[in-house]
């Protein structure tokens, strides 16, 4: 588990090919790495990795499939800039909100203008995702946790300070870029928790006008 407050910026360096799937070099700039054991998991712009070899900056980490074709990861290059988190401890400050690292789909920045001395920024969400943002929501955008400003269909707004802006690769985004998005994991799990005994059968699907008013969350 991981809070969303990044830690560190690195870059991946090195991308060798493994039977379909891929092992990613990693620098990892300011993170302190002296607590890191083998096994341990580090977010990369919001993807949880495993730490299979390490130095003191940087490791090395094996990507599934799945993740390249789920996250950002799958179009990396040697020289792409990644936020980097530890995963938390009993005695983390809990920062941001609670992050699992799985990411939930691929967002693409739609607008990114200046607003005093934060910046704006607009994503567009797949339709899929729509449902768990929420205004003034928690979403983690390349492993940031950041507060939903507005919601418009399966776009949304955040404000994004001076200092995340200083501490993140967020400083980088422009029209056109795609960031890896991980929803509220309570909005997940209280969709799964709504579908009772439904859960079960196949093809139960998810969070419908119905569901909701069986359960009085609609008139």
């Amino acid at each position: 588990m991981f809070t969303g407050i990044i830690t560190a910026v690195g870059a991946i360096t090195t991308l060798q090919p493994r039977g379909g799937d891929v092992r990613l070099h990693i620098t990892t700039g300011q993170l302190d790495l002296r607590d890191v054991q083998l096994g341990d998991s580090i977010a990369v712009s919001g993807v949880c990795l495993t730490a299979i070899e390490r130095s003191s900056d940087n490791f090395w980490a094996d990507v599934s499939r799945e993740t390249l074709e789920r996250t950002t990861l799958g179009a990396a290059k040697p020289g792409t800039p990644v936020n980097l988190e530890k995963a938390l401890t009993p005695t983390t400050r809990l920062g941001g909100h609670l992050v699992s690292g799985h990411v939930d789909g691929i967002g693409m920045v739609t607008e990114w203008r200046p607003d005093g001395r934060s910046w704006r920024l607009r994503i567009q969400a797949p339709d899929a995702l729509a449902r768990y943002i929420a205004e003034k929501g928690s979403i983690c955008v390349d492993g940031v946790s950041l507060t939903v400003n507005q919601v418009d269909g399966a776009a949304f707004e955040l404000n994004i300070v001076p200092h995340t802006l200083a501490e993140t690769t967020l400083a980088d985004c422009k029209t056109g870029r795609r960031v890896n998005l991980e929803v509220d994991l309570i909005a997940r799990y209280l969709e799964r928790l709504l579908l009772g005994d439904r859960a079960a059968q196949p093809g139960s699907g998810g969070l419908t006008a119905a569901l909701l008013r069986e359960h009085g969350f609609w008139k």
